[in-house]
């Protein structure tokens, strides 16, 4: 995919000819003549991340260009290489203190004009490594080792975003606590690691059951929490049945035993309009997840809607 720069000069000669020349380098090419229309292209998300600019424009010249592209969200970063007639240290020195990266003079070589370019490349490519290799650790640091759910911390502020949310937007949401029932029997009889399979094949089944936008995590031990905007007790209440049929169909095989696994349900919903808190909404769907529990387990219960 070709590299997308901003050419931002207003100078109708030097406009054609760099044009022809970085169309030619294979470079994908946004032109203005002007340093408004400059930042009116910078400032929005889909901007080229490469970007020459004259030094001289109407509207706002290169460096307040560059002091108003600086103002914004370092990510994804902006390469701004500044072209001027200027030769002196001070204006060179002005110029990157504004927020440039690099400074080209007038008239320039093609081929330096082509090596800083790459070296621009070079840089938001290293930038875009950087960038995924700290997205993937926010990910790993928000994710349960064992079965891949999102971790207790990241269950809560899912809840707690997806429940501001539904405020601003006057739809429900419900929460669903599920815990493995007999859990401690399964680790004691067939061992720590016929437990942690039995986990993580759950945490499986619960995972492809339910919406794409639903969020499931490893609430704690042997409990899950799932969390489902748009949803009200209705569709809570099949989908939490759902869950329960489908976990308990087949047993969890672990070498040569096969281990008969169901859970137990409490769901809580708020309603629509009005604001619930994380703890009403938690603490309403544990208290049905109990009395699911003390009547018989392998089954559900629905706490009244939280308001």
């Amino acid at each position: 995919m070709a590299t997308r720069i901003l050419l931002a000069d207003d100078d109708l000669v030097i406009r054609r000819s760099m044009l022809a020349l970085l169309t030619r380098w294979g470079y994908d090419l946004t032109v203005v003549s002007r340093g408004d229309e400059a930042w009116e292209v910078l400032k929005r998300g889909d901007s080229p991340r490469l970007a020459l600019l004259d030094w001289l424009m109407p509207g706002l010249d290169g460096p307040t260009v560059c002091r108003l592209v600086r103002t914004l969200s370092a990510v994804p970063y902006t390469y701004m290489i500044l072209l001027t007639a200027r030769n002196r240290p001070e204006d060179m020195i002005s110029g990157l203190r504004a927020g440039a990266d690099d400074y080209l003079t007038k008239p320039f070589n093609a081929y330096e004009l082509k090596a800083r370019l790459q070296s621009g490349e070079r840089i938001l490519e290293l930038q875009s490594h950087l960038i995924a290799a700290r997205d993937a650790l926010k990910e790993e640091a928000a994710r349960d080792p064992l079965t891949g759910l999102w971790n207790h911390g990241a269950s809560l502020a899912i809840l707690k975003n997806e429940l501001e949310r539904g405020d601003r937007q006057a739809t429900p949401l419900t929460v669903t606590m599920a815990d493995l029932d007999h859990f401690k029997c399964v680790n004691d009889t067939r061992g720590h690691l016929a437990g942690d399979e039995v986990l993580r094949e759950v945490a499986r089944r619960l995972k492809a059951s339910v919406r794409t936008y639903d969020s499931v995590g490893r609430y704690g031990g042997e409990e899950f929490l799932v969390v489902s905007p748009g949803c009200d007790g209705s569709a809570g209440l099949t989908q939490a049945e759902r869950l329960r049929q489908v976990v308990a169909a087949d047993p969890v095989e672990f070498g040569d035993a096969s281990i008969p696994v169901t859970i137990s349900l409490g769901l809580a919903t708020s309603v629509t309009g009005t604001m619930a808190s994380v703890e009403q909404l938690l603490g309403a769907a544990d208290e049905a997840l109990y009395r699911a529990k003390l009547s018989g387990r392998n089954r559900l219960d629905v706490a009244s809607l939280v308001p």
